[in-house]
């Protein structure tokens, strides 16, 4: 079974592939579970028979059919493609968030910090991306849907989640009346027990005062902001279709690092996008060295086919692209690396992960910082480590027995 963005966009494409014997399109990913299981579903079935069987389904799927059976001809495609299926509806027929319950039964050996995804789609129309095509617009899980989910993770047993999203910081905008991303994360506080939340990616303009006073004075909030950037420039940015000037997103890094001087702030970074010269690279460098990032995720420009920047004329060579990536990950390294040296001797509370390595324990910190612990420790366990040395992109500790102090519920 093939599934996700790329299902939605070129079903038939997958569905040409050998060993592929189902398409699911993001309209129907809620529903793979139900589709590998069910008989109605396997090839063996006539095609005349499939159609009508998923079309009886859709058709009693509120979310899909909430405007009426009249017009949901257009809705769906259910086709039999030597030999796969493919089912794939219209993405922006979706006026909710549709998601598979959260798999709360999952062994805390193989999943330490589960994500919990509380909104899908976007609104931007980004020049050189797709997901809006693919995801459909922006909307959020239901507030008591969340906490729900957040209280079935916590029975199981998990003490940090991660709240993930197309763009997270739009959740409760599809509502009426309108909620907020902070409302949400200050819910989750006030009506659940977990006892660390990590807040994903969320764009510059959504960072808000309130969200960022929020996320800085509870110690149940991990200290980490991943903000998205993509270029320094303010002419690349302009032709990108983002929504805020290099100025607007400085003030924001600076708010935040002001609040929280030992937080995690991170960006994903775009080299290579079409029109960026020399020199408005060179801007784009500048300006991220002059800003407190810790680390950087930083992509290459690949032309997506439908969007507006694959037909932009100056193309920027691939050899060239890929330098630019090379010199912004040496920069991002250099500023991690400074990151790690100003904690060693002091003491951080970290959670163990999944797997054991050959020389010790992974661990992460409450600032995004990777934790080697010697020795073997069982995981999902908060420890409190002092810090003696650095390695390669990590941090090596000692555990220390004394309880936690910073968190509190």
């Amino acid at each position: 079974m093939v599934t996700g963005c790329y299902a939605q966009r070129a079903p038939q494409e997958i569905a040409s592939l050998p060993g592929v014997t189902w398409v699911v399109g993001n309209s129907h990913k809620h529903r793979v579970a139900e589709i590998a299981a069910s008989a109605e579903f396997h090839p063996e079935i006539q095609a005349q028979s499939f159609e009508a069987a998923s079309i009886s389904h859709a058709l009693g799927d509120p979310a899909i059919n909430e405007r009426g059976p009249q017009n949901f001809v257009s809705l769906e495609t259910v086709a039999l493609s030597a030999p796969a299926f493919t089912l794939v509806g219209d993405i922006f027929a979706h006026t909710e968030l549709i998601a598979a319950p959260v798999f709360a039964g999952d062994s805390i050996a193989e999943k330490t910090r589960p994500n919990l995804k509380v909104q899908d789609g976007c609104d931007n129309r980004c020049s050189f991306c797709i997901i809006p095509s693919v995801r459909g617009q922006s909307r959020s899980m239901k507030l008591d849907r969340v906490l729900e989910e957040a209280n079935a993770l916590v029975a199981a047993g998990y003490r940090e989640i991660v709240l993930s999203g197309i763009n997270l910081g739009r959740w409760g905008r599809d509502f009426q009346p309108q909620q907020r991303f902070e409302e949400l994360v200050r819910a989750l506080l006030e009506h659940t027990g977990i006892e660390k939340i990590r807040i994903s990616s969320v764009e510059p303009m959504d960072w808000s005062d309130d969200l960022i006073a929020l996320v800085a004075g509870s110690p149940r909030i991990a200290k980490h902001a991943h903000v998205p950037l993509q270029s320094g420039s303010d002419r690349i940015l302009r032709r990108m279709h983002r929504k805020y000037r290099p100025w607007h997103y400085a003030e924001k890094i600076r708010k935040i690092h002001e609040a929280m001087p030992n937080a995690a702030i991170g960006a994903d970074v775009m080299v290579g996008f079409p029109g960026e010269t020399d020199e408005l690279f060179e801007e784009s460098r500048s300006f991220i060295e002059h800003l407190p990032f810790t680390y950087l995720h930083v992509f290459t420009y690949s032309s997506r086919p439908g969007t507006p920047s694959a037909a932009m004329p100056d193309q920027v060579p691939v050899h060239v692209a890929r330098e630019r990536n090379r010199v912004l990950r040496e920069l991002a390294a250099e500023k991690n690396l400074g990151f790690r040296k100003t904690f060693i001797g002091q003491s951080l509370d970290v959670i163990t992960l999944q797997a054991s390595i050959k020389n010790g324990t992974e661990a992460l910190s409450d600032n995004y910082l990777k934790i080697t612990i010697p020795g073997h420790h069982q995981p999902n366990q908060w420890k409190t480590v002092q810090i003696e040395s650095i390695g390669a992109e990590n941090l090596i500790a000692q555990a220390n027995e004394a309880p936690l102090s910073s968190l509190t519920i």
